[in-house]
């Protein structure tokens, strides 16, 4: 299994849209700080706007999404002239968002904008946004791919189109944006700093990744993965500190706590063998860092992912 869809497997998360915005004019949408175990994201299916977050403004044009792993608040504002009123119908399946009739007569192209989130817990979905940039900015839309406007145009059908199971169509729909989303990142307008490991542009660092990956309990060396990577201990620590924003070894932590919150929350084998799967021979230190990792015990967050378990069975 390639790289992307093991970790939206092992990430277990839900996708919802929560507002529609369909907008002309100047607007300004206010997003508080998200609520916890909740990554917002947003997705521009038609016109253009800015959106403002950690202190970075990203001119968004159709095609955009923009994924907010620390959930911050943030703003979208669009148009130009006097600010308009917003109003909100609340739906079933989401919230729309429009501005009156005859709002866009001060000016500003329309803009179709999907605005949601993906539920995530304390285990393998919370460290994984936990190995992303603060603002993650894809560009899907420029180069006319036809599943790109093949999943926008489900997208905005569906939404056009609220009926039974439209939610849980739309939260399908999420997991493939969220896909596309990480292995693919905008390479004009894009945002300062690293983009996703998931989707280095270096094919010496994603043979390395995908080893990690793959066998997260290996012990690994830095001499071992500059081999891998074809470079010298310190070309390939210097590489994949500046494209990932992170050092080797919290990767390759980060990478066993999901691997290990899996195994805790899927099977019976004991901590100790847990352990030891993902690389730990000793029981303690296994624990200190599942407990930083995911703020419990590997016998608490067992006892609660059973009983999660069981409760959606009922």
């Amino acid at each position: 299994m390639d790289a992307v869809s093991l970790l939206i497997r092992l990430a277990r998360l839900e996708g919802t849209v929560d507002k529609r915005c369909l907008l002309a004019g100047r607007v300004l949408l206010d997003h508080p700080v998200a609520v916890s175990g909740e990554v917002p994201f947003h997705l521009l299916l038609e016109g253009a706007c800015t959106l403002e977050a950690h202190g970075t403004a990203i001119d968004l044009t159709a095609g955009d999404v923009v994924l907010l792993p620390r959930g911050p608040a943030h703003i979208v504002h669009s148009g130009a002239g006097r600010r308009l009123p917003v109003h909100e119908d609340r739906g079933a399946a989401f919230t729309t968002v429009r501005t009156g009739a005859g709002d866009g007569a001060d000016g500003g192209r329309p803009i179709d904008l999907f605005c949601g989130h993906y539920a995530v817990g304390q285990g393998a979905g919370g460290i994984f946004f936990d190995t992303l940039p603060d603002i993650v900015h894809a560009r899907l839309g420029p180069d006319g791919n036809e599943r790109i406007r093949m999943l926008s145009a489900l997208m905005r059908a569906e939404a056009d189109e609220v009926g039974p199971g439209s939610a849980a169509i739309l939260a399908g729909l999420c997991d493939v944006l969220l896909a596309m989303v990480l292995r693919r990142t905008s390479s004009t307008g894009r945002a300062p700093g690293p983009q996703p490991w998931t989707a280095l542009a270096d094919p010496r660092l994603r043979v390395v990744t995908d080893a990690v990956l793959d066998a997260p309990g290996h012990d690994w060396t830095l001499a071992e993965l500059a081999r891998v990577a074809t470079m010298s201990r310190a070309t390939f620590a210097r590489h994949f500190g500046h494209e990932t924003g992170m050092t080797f070894g919290t990767f390759l932590t980060r990478v066993r706590m999901m691997a290990a919150a899996q195994l805790l929350s899927d099977t019976d084998l004991p901590v100790s063998a847990v352990a030891s799967t993902v690389g730990y021979q000793s029981v303690s230190a296994f624990g200190r860092v599942f407990r930083s990792a995911t703020s419990a015990s590997p016998a608490l967050f067992r006892r609660h992912a059973q009983r999660a378990g069981r409760s959606t069975t009922m």
